[in-house]
């Protein structure tokens, strides 16, 4: 009981926060989860804020006061003060038994899929939330700091140092056997390739089992770190994307600014709910059969030229529209019934067309 009393009268405070577009319901039983680094600790401790105090108890799993002393009193004590409000946070034991409370939020890194939960997925910030955190009134220059810093909170408010929190960020919420993994499918970022390929990249450089790897990679899936996109041009390997830009840069040399840009229109389709898959090299086909292309520099007449040459494949693939997403460029030209569209990412992002 002690503990409990203490973790009560200790509950985290997040005065910094700013707004996130999911909202988390008044009551019942839910479960936040999402990829580490999203801010699901902060957008539950801003949700409480509406809450007496006295009929809240938040515990979070990590807490190494919890290492030797297991919360076998939490039952009695939620209904000895009057619990009304339990959060679980850093949840990741599937099997443990939940005691009775009238709401109860549990915040994992995987979906839980218990029954009577109202489950909520958190994604990294898209680029309309990443302007609340931005204080550049420049749109150009806002969306050069979005791709150098990336999609994680944390680093939204950074305009130095990105090395050394990452540094810090890596090494805090990954394990070593994770991070090797990881590391290998930052190096193949962006690219069509199989889980068995993946296998065969990681076991050149670390002692590695098949069926650990094959665990770990549905992990990363399941918790949204990384994405594998079909290829509607081909069967076989699936296009990788990675969660966050800057995350995956930190850890290779590799990435170059077409495979940042790229990556970042694949996790904008993601976040706008958009099932999509990859038309080869090509780009990104949605359901409505619109093209996004990724052409951060090119000119009109550039992309005119190269529309031509690939009119024939747009055509195979029933394409209606083709989307142009670029830095600053925007233009738009007929070829045929086909109609393309040139538009700046951060004007794009944010429209309900997508």
């Amino acid at each position: 009981m002690e503990l409990l009393e203490y973790l009560q009268d200790n509950t985290p405070v997040n005065d910094n926060f700013i707004p996130r577009k999911c909202m988390l319901p008044q009551s019942g039983y839910i479960n936040l989860y999402g990829a580490r680094g999203t801010g699901k600790s902060a957008l539950v401790l801003n949700h409480i804020k509406q809450f007496d105090k006295k009929n809240i108890l938040y515990i979070d799993m990590d807490d190494p006061n919890l290492l030797f002393n297991p919360l076998q009193e939490l039952q009695q004590y939620i209904k000895q003060n009057d619990i009304k409000l339990l959060i679980l946070d850093h949840f990741d034991n599937k099997d443990i038994k939940l005691p009775k409370v009238d709401n109860l939020i549990v915040v994992s890194r995987e979906p839980c899929d218990m029954m009577n939960f109202n489950s909520i997925g958190l994604l990294p910030l898209d680029y309309e939330e990443f302007l609340a955190f931005e204080n550049h009134i420049v749109q150009t220059n806002a969306f050069t700091h979005f791709l150098k810093s990336g999609a994680l909170p944390m680093m939204a408010k950074v305009h130095k140092s990105h090395q050394s929190i990452l540094k810090q960020f890596i090494q805090s919420r990954f394990d070593i056997q994770e991070l090797k993994l990881f590391v290998i499918l930052a190096e193949h970022h962006t690219e069509h390739l199989s889980i068995n390929q993946i296998y065969s990249f990681a076991k050149e450089k670390f002692k590695i089992s098949k069926d650990w790897l094959y665990t770990a990679i549905k992990s990363f899936q399941l918790e949204g770190l990384i994405y594998f996109i079909d290829d509607i041009s081909k069967k076989g390997g699936k296009k990788l994307i990675i969660y966050d830009t800057a995350v995956a840069k930190y850890l290779t040399f590799k990435h170059s600014f077409m495979m940042q840009f790229d990556s970042t229109i694949a996790m904008t389709l993601i976040k706008q709910n958009k099932h999509f898959e990859t038309l080869g090299i090509h780009g990104y086909v949605t359901d409505d059969f619109t093209l996004v292309i990724p052409a951060p520099f090119d000119s009109e007449e550039g992309i005119w030229a190269k529309s031509q040459k690939k009119f024939s494949i747009y055509k195979r693939h029933g394409i209606k529209k083709v989307m142009i997403i670029t830095v600053a460029n925007q233009y738009e030209f007929n070829i045929e019934n086909i109609v393309f569209e040139a538009l700046p990412f951060y004007e794009w992002s944010i429209t309900d067309e997508i």
